[in-house]
């Protein structure tokens, strides 16, 4: 009979073990709400090696909906994942002005804000050939004539251009009077400073970065409130202009999950973002630690919202 009962405990035993394992373990299925390539496509698959290699979960999945700015993966995620707590999305700045200029029918209220990832400094470059030497060169010609001096970025909108009206606002030139130029994607963005078809470029530091070690743009500044390490380039506050911003971005979960299913998917992504996988590839890829959690990234999100919503009424994007 003892050996019976103790058999029972043991099987008992390994059988919760396999489900405490199983529970650590578990799969997720990731959302870049863009197209391959970008930055939430590299942040979603970075998450996912991550996850995976560090053993934090088993099965990790990512996919692929692009269009407007990320709200229409937005859209299909609090459509689609409700309740599922193997749900995530990956988001940051350029969706926070997205849902504004295209008037979403769905916003970052409607899901589960997990944590702040990764920040990017944004640059602003110049071709090699380009009479603006230095930030203050460029200052002086948008304060002479703001129409004269036209900017390459990505989408309407989007962080590349709240960078480039906060520019002109802390220089006292009038925001909506920018001759911001909107690009699809980095590389239409790049052709067209290379090819002189624009004055200044404006983008994650990332996009330039081969052009700049090439010799074929001139770094003038970037955005972050730090130099990029290895970078021999000032901050835009450095160089006189009062304005430090990153282009931020972060992880979401599925709306109406649990509050218990909220805190086992927080304490996974605090484990993936401490791991060694995870830090090695942020010094790789340029990537600035931003990790923020908790009551602290509702009240950070919540405020970045707001001023994105004054400086894209500012660019007159938003009424």
């Amino acid at each position: 009979m003892k050996r019976l009962l103790l058999a029972c405990a043991t099987a008992g035993a390994l059988a919760f073990s396999s489900l405490a394992a199983f529970a650590q373990t578990a799969g997720y299925e990731i959302m870049a709400p863009a197209a391959p390539g970008g930055g939430w496509d590299q942040t979603a698959r970075t998450m996912q090696i991550a996850l995976r290699t560090e053993k934090i979960a088993r099965n990790v999945q990512v996919n692929n909906v692009a269009g407007a700015g990320g709200t229409i993966g937005l859209a299909q995620f609090v459509n689609q994942a409700k309740g599922n707590p193997s749900a995530l999305i990956v988001g940051g700045y350029v969706m926070v002005g997205a849902i504004l200029t295209n008037n979403s029918a769905v916003s970052l209220a409607d899901v589960t804000p997990i944590a702040r990832l990764t920040g990017e400094s944004e640059a602003i470059v110049v071709p090699a050939s380009s009479p603006i030497k230095t930030l203050g060169d460029l200052v002086e010609a948008l304060k002479k004539d703001p129409g004269s001096v036209s900017w390459a970025g990505g989408s309407a909108g989007g962080t590349d251009h709240i960078t480039a009206g906060l520019f002109a606002k802390a220089v006292g030139v009038d925001p909506s009077k920018i001759n911001y130029v909107a690009f699809a994607g980095g590389g239409e963005a790049v052709a067209a400073v290379l090819s002189e078809q624009v004055t200044a470029g404006i983008s994650g530091y990332g996009e330039f970065e081969s052009q700049i070690k090439g010799g074929a743009l001139r770094l003038l500044a970037v955005s972050g409130a730090k130099r990029i390490d290895g970078v021999d380039a000032p901050t835009f506050k450095e160089a006189g202009v009062d304005v430090a911003l990153e282009n931020w971005r972060m992880v979401a979960a599925a709306p109406g999950i649990t509050p218990e299913q909220k805190a086992a998917i927080t304490a996974d992504i605090e484990k993936m973002v401490k791991s060694k996988t995870w830090q090695d590839t942020l010094k790789t890829r340029g990537w600035t630690d931003t990790y923020l959690s908790g009551d602290a990234f509702d009240a950070a999100l919540k405020s970045d919202i707001a001023a994105t919503g004054t400086v894209l009424k500012d660019i007159g994007l938003v009424k």
